[in-house]
Formats: structure tokens, sequence, C-alpha cells
């Protein structure tokens, strides 16, 4: 079931979408049901949606949107290998041990755009485990750690789509 906050792309995604390569390759890491696939398939990228469940991503398979099953979880290998792509979204999704793959993920002049709550979000409902909330600037040492470029960054409390506290950033590989 989509929740209203999944029915359309995140503001923050659809405000810098435009920093990423006109019509590149582009990673909806952690899909669900493919939000952030579909809207940049819309603008003209090439998309691919990964998820443990692609159950709501079926009707976008083989349509412009390459569908990929995998447990980001589990301990497996990174299931995209070598593969670089020119921009990856990442929304409401947090694992530690996915933050060296997402660094090395991005092509040259790649642009993440990575959104998800934070510390502090546990007073409005979930998330509310420290596991996926993300420490205090935690995102900005994450870009420092890998050589990205930040070309925005936000935190603190939102109101919409629901209130909540966040951490949003873009950051970018130098070329």
């Amino acid at each position: 079931m989509t929740s209203a906050c999944e029915s359309g792309p995140s503001a923050w995604v659809q405000i810098h979408a435009g920093l990423v390569a006109p019509g590149g390759e582009v990673l909806d890491l952690a899909a669900g049901g493919g939000r952030h696939a579909r809207h940049f398939k819309d603008l003209g990228y090439q998309a691919t949606a990964l998820d443990r469940d692609v159950s709501r991503l079926q009707d976008v398979a083989g349509r412009g949107v390459e569908v990929m099953s995998a447990d980001l979880e589990d301990g497996s290998p990174w299931p995209l290998g070598a593969r670089e792509f020119d921009g990856i979204v990442v929304t409401n999704y947090l694992h530690r041990p996915l933050f060296p793959h997402l660094a090395s993920a991005l092509a040259p002049g790649g642009v993440l755009i990575y959104e998800t709550f934070g510390i502090g979000n546990e007073r409005f409902g979930k998330p509310s485990n420290p596991n996926f909330l993300l420490r205090p600037g935690e995102l900005l040492e994450f870009a420092a750690a890998h050589g990205l470029q930040v070309l925005a960054y936000a935190c603190g409390e939102v109101a919409e789509p629901k209130r909540a506290i966040t951490q949003r950033i873009v950051a970018q590989r130098l070329k």
C-alpha cells in the first residue's frame, strides 16, 4: 500500500533532479513503488529501480524502467557490481553499510540526492529506532569521507509531507 507521503516524488528530489546530466542513468535505491524512478523516466532519464520487493514496480518494468530485486541488508554482495550512475536517489531509507557503494556507484560528475529521517524523528512516530535515524551532520560526514562535493544540504523539522526530522543532501562526485 502506498502512503500519502509516497504518492508522488519528493519535493527535494524534484527541485534537484535537473542537476543530473540530461538523459543520464538514474538509480532509485530502495525504490518502493518507484515514485522517483517514474519521475526520472518521465523527465527522459534511463531509470533503474532497485528494491527487495518489486511487486509495486511491475507496471513500469520494461517500459522505460529497469527493475531489479535485491535484498540490500542481507550481507549479499552489492547487486550492481561496478555499474555507475549519473544520478542516485535515496529517500526514506538508511542502511549505513551501503554508503561506500553509493559513492562508488556515482559516475564522474554524478549526483547523489539523499533524504531520510534524523535523530529527533521519534517525537513524530516512525522511524524511531536510532539505527534508522541519521545523526546530526551524518550525511555531510559521508560526503566528506567519500570526496563528494556538497551542492545542497538541509536538516531539521519539516511539515510536509508529514511532520518529521529530516536530513537532506545533494552531493556530486567530482570528475
